[in-house]
């Protein structure tokens, strides 16, 4: 039997495949369990320099598989589902000082929709939809999407999207801010392999501190921001990474980077 998450590294780019496609990449308890075990892998292997979460078949993720909640036999719980599924996923994906690119190969609905918002890239085919499935079925947004969708498009339109459950296009997506391009189907694979290995072979040390950076400009005050950018550049200047960078634009040349 397949595994319900699959990971391929290539080239230091790790691809983990959602892998339940017969029910649309809906997430159960042992692909959820699974996906954390996958990320947690892909951070310490120093072989990894930047990931792309993608779905297999039709969906990229439709979210919570509801015959698991409603199965007197199989349902977790919401808390359980919640505390040790969804919200471990997403502290992993801000965490991990790498770039998770989220290439949305199809609908993104629920849970997914909010887990593909939480990655550092988001990269959808024009055929892709986004849904705040939540209060179609009188349930709240959870896994961040009240955190991030603000974030990315404002307060009004966010709420407006949670509370009606819009179905919102690729292209309708990279208007708002929603998501980071938009490319014909015929485009994605291309698109997705050519920005992966892009980061892969960018100072991903360097990227990992912008990430951190960026989680922290969410709640921290400008003061505290500016300490962290001073601290964090400090680090940077004293990287392999710089040193390579900088001694390739003297000497007009394309720079190798390691990632240190």
């Amino acid at each position: 039997m397949n595994k319900s998450i699959q990971l391929k590294i290539e080239h230091k780019v790790a691809t983990i495949t959602l892998n339940r496609p017969d029910v649309f990449n809906s997430f159960n308890r042992e692909m959820a369990l699974l996906l954390q075990k996958t990320l947690d892998d892909c951070e310490t292997n120093t072989a990894v320099r930047a990931i792309v979460l993608t779905g297999n078949g039709k969906a990229f993720c439709a979210g919570q598989d509801l015959k698991e909640v409603t199965d007197p036999d199989l349902n977790p719980g919401f808390k359980k589902i919640l505390e040790e599924h969804y919200n471990p996923i997403i502290t992993r994906i801000r965490a991990i000082k790498k770039p998770i690119i989220a290439a949305v190969n199809g609908v993104a609905a629920g849970a997914g929709a909010n887990i593909a918002l939480a990655c550092d890239i988001v990269v959808a085919h024009e055929k892709v939809s986004f849904i705040q499935a939540f209060s179609l079925i009188g349930l709240v947004p959870d896994s961040a999407g009240t955190f991030f969708l603000p974030r990315l498009i404002g307060f009004q339109k966010a709420l407006a999207l949670a509370m009606l459950g819009d179905k919102i296009s690729a292209e309708e997506a990279e208007r708002l801010g929603m998501i980071y391009k938009y490319v014909s189907l015929d485009e994605f694979e291309e698109t997705v392999n050519k920005l992966a290995l892009k980061l892969a072979n960018m100072p991903t040390k360097a990227l990992g501190m912008i990430k951190e950076l960026f989680n922290n400009s969410m709640t921290n005050d400008l003061q505290a921001q500016l300490a962290l950018e001073s601290k964090l550049q400090i680090e940077a200047a004293q990287s392999n990474d710089y040193r390579e960078g900088v001694a390739a634009f003297i000497e007009k040349r394309k720079p190798e980077f390691v990632g240190n």
